[in-house]
């Protein structure tokens, strides 16, 4: 295995389900020394079955210790580890690390460089310290269930663990900012994100409608709530997404569409009247997108630089030769699956990889 640019780091992860476990294998994929430590019982049925599609992609690249930390032989072997360690993840309730011994001021009594990263559901203190913490609940408290699903639907939740996800990459920036730190100052510190918080900074300009300019944001369904036409439309064998933000673009989607009149009749030509008479623009553009295939579309607007795609199933995703292309999937031997496809990251480095060859969670 070729060592990544983390190599050099060696990380204690006490995580489970899957904020803390996102995380940690942002640090694993890119060749960090990861020990998942588990409980006596096990932490599969936290991630799906053991040997199932969710578990495997959350604990990729990471070695295994069982320890039971209520024990003051577990405890003991974990504070040695922490001795020699750069980064240690755990995403108890706040008050559970306290009780096991195991928060920030005491590893970091043992080992001063420690960069210790906490997720929680709201936060290490304030009123809701202590309540459990679960995605859609974020999902609902940061507003994003109340600006997603079509207009008075009611709120409807995102198709994955948003916020989970999010606030495990969120950790995983501020223990490589941390990681930058300790060059300069030789000491660690204690990394903190949550999924509420997570989930708020996801809402990016959703949220500035509002802390700007006190608008409130409702649901829009598959309409770009400020960018008109944007949106799902029909074709005759199916449905395509076209973006046609901006007058310029706006302009070359009618020519495309064979109705350049559209682009400067008074309902439609400036941003404003689109938006006032959106339902009724759409209209119009899916009468005509009604007439040909989603293939005909996408080529015809792409080629005159409107951006439009196909709104795929999961396999076809993986059809597609754009993502084939991208090669964000590896193919890696497991000892008991055989050959396992799993999903790569998201970004690339034009010198360090990480590992061409992943370490699959152990059985």
């Amino acid at each position: 295995m070729t060592a990544g640019p983390l190599a050099r780091f060696k990380v204690i992860d006490l995580t489970r389900v899957r904020a803390g476990p996102t995380a940690v294998r942002q640090l694993a994929d890119w060749g960090a020394d990861v020990i998942k430590i588990e409980s006596p019982d096990g932490d599969a049925g936290l991630g799906g079955e053991r040997h199932g599609p969710d578990f495997q992609n959350l604990h990729r690249n990471k070695r295994s210790l069982t320890l039971n930390l209520k024990s003051p032989e577990g405890l003991d072997i974990l504070k040695r580890l922490v001795a020699q360690s750069d980064v240690v993840v755990e995403n108890y309730r706040p008050d559970v690390k306290f009780r096991l011994g195991v928060d920030y001021e005491s590893l970091k009594a043992i080992n001063p460089q420690l960069v210790y990263a906490s997720i929680s559901g709201f936060g290490q203190d304030g009123p809701y310290r202590d309540r459990p913490g679960f995605d859609q609940i974020a999902q609902g408290m940061g507003g994003l269930m109340s600006i997603t699903g079509l207009p008075g639907q009611g709120p409807v939740r995102v198709g994955i663990p948003v916020a989970d996800l999010t606030a495990g990459i969120f950790a995983a920036m501020g223990i490589l900012v941390a990681l930058l730190e300790r060059e300069q100052s030789g000491l660690g510190q204690w990394v903190q994100s949550s999924l509420l918080g997570a989930q708020i900074a996801m809402l990016d300009f959703q949220a500035a409608r509002w802390t700007i300019g006190r608008e409130v944001p409702e649901q829009a369904g598959n309409n770009h709530p400020t960018s008109i036409p944007t949106g799902v439309f029909q074709t005759a064998d199916g449905y395509i997404n076209i973006a046609a933000a901006g007058n310029d673009i706006y302009r070359r989607c009618c020519e495309a569409l064979g109705r350049p009149d559209l682009a400067t009749h008074p309902l439609y030509a400036t941003a404003k009247a689109r938006s006032d008479n959106r339902d009724a623009l759409n209209a119009e553009i899916e009468a005509i997108t009604k007439g040909r295939t989603s293939a005909d579309w996408i080529e015809a607007l792409n080629k005159a630089g409107v951006p439009s795609g196909p709104i795929y199933k999961m396999n076809e995703v993986f059809d597609d030769p754009q993502v084939k292309h991208l090669g964000i999937t590896r193919t890696v031997p497991h000892p008991v699956l055989g050959a396992v496809e799993v999903i790569g990251q998201a970004i690339e480095l034009s010198r360090c990889r990480g590992p061409l060859v992943f370490r699959v969670a152990a059985t």
